[in-house]
């Protein structure tokens, strides 16, 4: 059974088609690479696959099971977790409180637990804090704990917001430009911390990403789509050298 599978999905914006008939398969922990030109439709197959939008067609499958009508919580709790291109905390949180907040989608306990403040209620609460705390000082962020994201610099904020992921222990994380807005340094830096989680935790990744140092250094395999079609899939090389690739990024004079 494939972790991910994805059959002809396409979603329409009234007379816009924005994908048509996208087709991808994680069989394993694979890490995927999903490039493509700006409004070839990128964001918006991570958009449907997460759950913010329903495909007007096709189907998904995670782990066997069809996510078709899931809001996005629901498609969490089956094992997907994402990051976003613009970056998405709750910036007047804490760090800490950024993490714990992200596992109340599964919390195990009712409105009256919570009032009376019950064993099972105390029980639940300190596994997520001890959860994020673990999660925080697996990403070296554990001094931070404390800080509001919005007073951290940028990049440490893409390292807050890929631990908030990374805290529901997802299956595929699926990363949404996360080299968007760094620093030569800082890439390097998110470089190795996507090499390092993907060694190290028991997941898939599957990235979108225009810097493609980043994804040649990264992705064993890339997609690449362009108005919504595929229009190639293969190994870092097979992408450099394919000329509808070459096309989609730099025009016909580029052949």
């Amino acid at each position: 059974m494939a972790l991910l599978d994805v059959v002809n999905l396409t979603r329409d914006f009234g007379g816009l088609r924005a994908v048509c008939e996208f087709e991808t398969r994680f069989e394993g922990r694979e890490l995927l690479g999903l490039i493509g030109p700006n409004g070839a439709g990128k964001t918006t197959v991570f958009n449907v696959v997460s759950g913010f939008y329903a495909p007007s067609a096709g189907e998904i499958l995670f782990q066997g099971k069809s996510t078709a009508g899931l809001k996005p919580h629901k498609v969490t709790a089956l094992g997907i977790a994402r990051t976003f291109q613009n970056i998405r905390l709750w910036f007047d949180l804490s760090v800490l409180d950024n993490i714990r907040v992200s596992q109340y989608y599964h919390l195990e306990y009712g409105l009256w637990d919570c009032f009376l403040r019950t064993e099972r209620y105390k029980r639940r609460e300190a596994a997520i804090a001890a959860n994020a705390h673990e999660i925080l000082e697996a990403l070296n962020l554990a001094e931070y704990a404390g800080e509001l994201p919005k007073n951290l610099p940028y990049g440490l904020q893409r390292r807050v917001e890929i631990a908030r992921a990374l805290s529901v222990k997802p299956k595929l994380l699926m990363l949404d430009e996360p080299a968007a807005g760094l620093s030569s340094a800082d890439v390097d830096d998110l470089i190795k911390l996507i090499g390092w989680i993907h060694k190290e935790f028991d997941l898939a990744i599957w990235m979108i990403e225009h810097q493609m140092d980043v994804v040649m250094k990264l992705c064993t395999r890339i997609q690449v789509i362009d108005f919504g079609q595929t229009i190639a899939d293969g190994t870092p090389l097979e992408i450099q050298a394919n000329p509808d690739v070459i096309k989609a990024y730099l025009g016909d004079d580029a052949i």
